[in-house]
């Protein structure tokens, strides 16, 4: 994560969550990331609307040119890198995995910006429906409106694998040479 906007997001969002695989959507606090709220958004899981805006920031929505409340954020993109944000962003909701994507999109001068998009899942619980937060931030500080996005790049952030208690046990206790069945 380049994005200092992405990197405080991302860090609050991995303390709430502690050792689950994502927090709920109850344990996000606005007053805790209050400066960061302009960049942050709100998805609802709905792929045939194109995941809808439940909530954008003042900033995301000065990006996108017009209020977000209740618009595709696949719409947001150009055709050619739709599909990948679908993709992505469903993944990111029914595997409980962290995303980040550099974006690009062109000024109204022509020229082009640089953003990263960074795409966190809350926690699914029965009976409520399946959201996806996250962070749309440019790297220059005075982009206006800016035309349809382009996927660059992007990465899952998968979470570091944790060995189980009995296996660090063994593990201690295992010293010098150790034999592995099963192998000619």
């Amino acid at each position: 994560m380049k994005h200092p906007s992405s990197r405080a997001f991302f860090a609050y969002w991995d303390n709430k969550r502690g050792s689950a695989r994502a927090p709920a959507r109850a344990d996000i606090d606005p007053a805790a990331v209050r400066e960061l709220l302009g960049d942050i958004f709100v998805l609802s899981c709905e792929q045939k609307l194109g995941f809808p805006f439940r909530v954008a920031g003042t900033r995301v929505c000065a990006l996108a040119g017009r209020d977000l409340k209740d618009q595709g954020f696949a719409a947001l993109f150009t055709d050619a890198s739709r599909s990948e944000i679908e993709e992505i962003t469903t993944i990111v909701a029914d595997e409980t995995l962290g995303a980040i994507a550099g974006l690009t999109a062109q000024r109204e001068d022509g020229s082009k910006a640089h953003l990263e998009l960074l795409l966190l899942p809350f926690n699914a619980r029965p009976h409520t429906p399946v959201s996806v937060t996250g962070v749309l931030a440019p790297f220059d500080d005075e982009c206006g409106a800016l035309g349809p996005f382009t996927v660059t790049s992007w990465r899952y952030l998968h979470q570091p694998e944790k060995l189980l208690p009995r296996a660090i046990r063994k593990l201690q206790i295992a010293r010098g040479l150790m034999v592995y069945e099963g192998l000619r």
